[in-house]
């Protein structure tokens, strides 16, 4: 079960990993305001969570990248009994990791930028938002139809820095997690550290691709390896 983040939708974050449909089954979730579904008033990783629980089958593996690791994250503590393994890419779960400053500052300037009140330009509130998380996507201008629902959807959205991430839970379950990074971001490596830490996670690095790390050529056999050896173990 892949589950992406903000801005734009499933086809387009997870595009790189169809390929591995040829050795498993994929279940693409495309959350709601995100193409092809209608646009909504509010996004909310709560929200989301509830819904990709509701969607897990017994032995899912879950992938979630960005706001969607957030998502998986609380999914898989919801019914863990049904997850075979986690792996999340970046995912900006701030509270877990506000003793670094670096952290403090990421989530402070998130709030700052939807506490700005520019909400009524989705344009420029995408461009603010991909320099806060280091992204070097250039989007075009007029933003195309999806890429500006998805910009519409990044201004209805909770912030991540209000989600609680349940860590004794994730690390008493069973299921194995795998936590990937680019070491572009001090921010994302500090969450990603303390993921790895207190979740006893196993960790992959993939650099040159910022946060967009699942378009790097090794994710996919970096991912297939960790399922491969989660399936080998039960």
């Amino acid at each position: 079960m892949l589950v992406h983040g903000s801005v734009v939708g499933g086809r387009s974050t997870w595009s790189g990993q169809l390929p591995l449909g040829g050795r498993f089954e994929l279940l693409i979730v495309d959350r709601p305001g995100f193409p092809p579904n209608p646009p909504v008033d509010r996004v909310d990783f709560e929200q989301d969570a509830d819904l990709v629980a509701g969607l897990l089958r017994p032995g899912d593996h879950v992938v979630g990248h960005s706001y969607g690791g957030v998502i998986s994250l609380l999914a898989c503590a919801l019914r863990p009994e049904l997850v075979r393994s986690l792996t999340v890419i970046e995912p900006p779960a701030t509270r877990i990791a506000l003793t670094t400053r670096e952290v403090a500052e990421f989530a402070a300037g998130g709030a700052e930028l939807y506490a700005s009140g520019q909400i009524d330009d989705p344009e420029t509130f995408l461009r603010r938002f991909l320099a806060a998380v280091g992204s070097a996507f250039d989007p075009p201008s007029p933003l195309p139809p999806e890429l500006e629902q998805g910009a519409r959807a990044l201004v209805v959205e909770r912030g991540p820095w209000e989600a609680d991430i349940p860590l004794e839970a994730l690390a008493a379950a069973p299921f194995p997690k795998l936590v990937v990074s680019g070491a572009h971001h001090s921010a994302f490596d500090a969450i990603c550290d303390a993921l790895e830490r207190k979740l006893d996670a196993e960790r992959v690095v993939l650099t040159g691709y910022g946060h967009t790390v699942q378009r790097h050529p090794g994710f996919n056999a970096a991912l297939a390896d960790f399922v491969d050896r989660v399936v080998a173990a039960s």
